[in-house]
């Protein structure tokens, strides 16, 4: 009976679709022949197929970049779709079970998880594997458990957590069903499952298993889940006193603790301080280029002189590297993700079978971003907002004036020694000159350079290096009777490689999905540092209990995450009054994030923890004026509201409901605050 227990793991409780006993116990769905469990878990190759099919569901509804279909989470007030109608004013209404991707994650994760936790339980050192290999393989499970877990938290808020021994299914269906763990609760076991993982997974993979999960990303989501941990939305959120279990139960900590800012600081501090000592991780950089005659990749362009920064090499200034070059291909695909440093965690290119013929690959998200001229979709856009969040290549802030200052003032010959920070070509309108080296990274603004140098066919070749206008009437512009257009007239570059190209003969580069990055876990460093009150210490344990650490809000700590990332990008380091002032650095956090993770499905999740969404989110989207042909282009570029993006936020919208059929199979499973119980 043992082994029928465990096999039927979250059967009734999370009602993943099967009628019986009978369907748990027939493996028949994983491998051609009917095995027995522990055949299955003392052959290599069948554990190693079971461990596949535990990553498989990392993928469809679990993916975290991607297009609508599958993120629409990766569209939150900086960028937006328009695709088959009014998907996106759905999703904007918060009707998310009905409109868009997504739904499924809940059956997805939990199936995930049931998997898991099968290969946890059953895999023992055997004659086929030898103890390093059944120590990593349990490893990768209760990483992938935990993070499966992690990505319901973030998503659904608390959740069930499941025995991981198993349940029992000789159990009425009553007793089966779970009601929500509280946030805390959860918490406690994802981190203590990933400080496992971390003592269980080899610390480096080679090129054909990068996608597999190592120490440092059992480190550095441990991080992130204390970051959330500590963030308003459930620290002291008095605002879901109503999120509770069918007993009354509070599942969203009611009282503020300050100390767990100090857990999520020691925590990326553990990872920061291992990545230091290993050398594995760290920012990718590339070396300045001094001269080059191809338009795709660039002379490198110097920031705008400083008298420290432009003197000293990375990562105490820009001196020896190309701002522009090093942000773009961690993207794009010129970068092998073995090569990356940067590189934490990804699912690889995507796709259900990780290759580029499945769609909600990354190959098909930038096929979304393409314009038409190129054989994409051109359904992708940038809001007006995401843009003006880029700076000036100087630092400053992009000045909404500009729009009346440089109205009708358009690069030409004439004035190329006034935008000597950027290499836009003739046309263009000012306000996107001189801008910072993200920004040409990540924005294809109208009169931007598409490469398209994979095209091979002779009926293509001219439209290499090719500007893409989005004016009415242009072969990009607006057009009337479809959605395959910009709708707000600013288009994506983030992710385009130079050779990417969906027509005449060309292809589109395979690329990784940048699932964490060590930007992150510096930004987070220096987030959770701000958020402790001035002269307050916490000595704060290391995940493995081998030193203790001194948390305060240290300024040279928090220079120590913020600095490195501000460098990458060729832009100065904050000026001393903003870490002195908590607030002031806060705001500039919030702007650095939209910035450097911009297109990467942080933005939805960030807003929400900072309680600051209704913010944000609530305000109407704004872009170019698509209406507008080229003989009216001065107009083009004025502000106007995007009529066919209607946008508002709900208090339900933190986060996503529950289906109707989830709720039917478990009783005691609460919603989501807002949301309808369907009784």
């Amino acid at each position: 009976m043992k082994k029928n227990k465990y096999i039927i793991l979250g059967a009734a409780v999370l009602g993943l679709g099967l009628s019986s006993c009978s369907d748990y116990l027939n493996v028949d769905r994983y491998f051609r022949d009917q095995q027995s469990i522990e055949r299955i878990f003392s052959d290599k190759d069948y554990t190693l197929q079971w461990l596949s099919f535990c990553y498989s569901h990392l993928q469809g509804d679990n993916l975290e970049v991607g297009h609508s279909d599958v993120c629409p989470f990766n569209f939150s007030d900086d960028q937006v779709f328009n695709e088959r109608g009014d998907r996106f004013a759905k999703f904007k209404r918060g009707e998310y079970l009905n409109s868009v991707g997504g739904q499924y994650a809940w059956n997805w994760s939990f199936e995930g998880i049931h998997q898991a936790s099968i290969l946890l339980n059953e895999l023992h050192e055997n004659d086929d594997l030898t103890p390093e290999e059944v120590t990593d393989v349990r490893g990768q499970a209760r990483y992938l458990r935990a993070y499966f877990y992690w990505m319901l938290l973030r998503k659904f808020g608390p959740i069930p957590l499941l025995p991981p021994e198993g349940a029992d299914y000789t159990k009425s269906y009553d007793e089966l069903a779970y009601p929500r763990n509280t946030y805390d609760e959860c918490v406690e076991f994802i981190t203590s499952e990933l400080e496992i993982a971390a003592t269980e997974l080899f610390e480096k993979r080679d090129n054909l298993n990068i996608a597999r999960p190592t120490k440092g990303a059992a480190l550095a989501v441990r991080a992130k889940v204390f970051l959330y941990a500590a963030s308003p939305l459930a620290n002291g959120n008095t605002e879901m006193a109503d999120f509770v279990n069918m007993d009354g139960k509070q599942l969203i900590p009611q009282e503020y603790d300050e100390e767990k800012w100090a857990k999520a600081a020691a925590a990326a501090k553990d990872m920061i301080e291992y990545s230091e000592a290993s050398g594995r991780y760290k920012l990718y950089t590339f070396e300045r280029r001094p001269v080059s005659t191809d338009e795709a990749y660039p002379t490198t362009i110097e920031p705008p002189y400083h008298e420290i920064y432009s003197n000293e090499n990375f990562p105490n200034g820009w001196a020896n590297i190309d701002p522009f070059e090093s942000y773009r291909s961690i993207f794009n695909g010129d970068v092998y993700a073995s090569e990356n440093p940067e590189l934490i965690f990804t699912r690889g290119t995507n796709g259900d079978s990780n290759n580029l013929k499945d769609d909600n690959s990354m190959a098909d998200l930038v096929k979304h971003q393409l314009p038409g001229t190129f054989g994409g979709y051109n359904v992708h856009g940038m809001t007006l907002k995401q843009s003006e969040a880029y700076e000036m290549a100087n630092g400053d802030p992009f000045d909404q004036e500009c729009y009346e200052l440089w109205k009708g003032k358009y690069t030409n010959d004439e004035n190329k020694n006034q935008h000597e920070y950027d290499h836009v070509k003739n046309g263009v309108w000012w306000g996107y000159t001189n801008r910072e080296p993200r920004f040409y990274a990540s924005v294809a603004f109208n009169g931007a350079q598409w490469n398209a140098l994979s095209i091979t066919e002779e009926g293509g070749k001219d439209s290499r290096n090719r500007q893409i206008w989005y004016y009415r009437g242009a072969t990009d512009g607006r057009i009337n009777g479809s959605d395959n257009w910009c709708i707000t007239g600013i288009g994506i570059m983030k992710y385009v490689n130079p050779n990417d190209c969906a027509k005449w003969g060309g292809s589109i580069y395979k690329k990784v999905e940048p699932t964490l990055r060590y930007a992150d876990i510096l930004l987070m460093y220096a987030e959770a540092l701000n958020n402790i009150t001035e002269g307050k210490h916490y000595s704060i344990a290391s995940w493995d209990g081998s030193k203790t650490y001194d948390i305060f809000r240290d300024k040279e700590e928090m220079r120590r995450g913020v600095k490195p990332v501000r460098m990458r990008a060729g832009v100065p380091d904050y000026d001393e009054d903003i870490y002195e002032n908590p607030k002031k650095f806060f705001e500039k956090l919030v702007h650095e994030r939209q910035v450097e993770f911009f297109g990467e499905t942080q933005r939805y999740y960030d807003l929400r923890r900072w309680k600051i969404v209704e913010k944000h989110e609530g305000e109407q989207i704004y872009g170019c004026n698509t209406l507008m042909n080229e003989n009216y282009k001065d107009m083009y570029y004025l502000p106007v509201r995007v009529a066919e993006l209607q946008t508002s936020f709900s208090r339900k919208q933190y986060f996503w409901p529950i289906s109707f059929d989830e709720l039917k199979r478990n009783k005691n499973l609460s919603q989501a605050p807002g949301w309808e119980y369907y009784n």
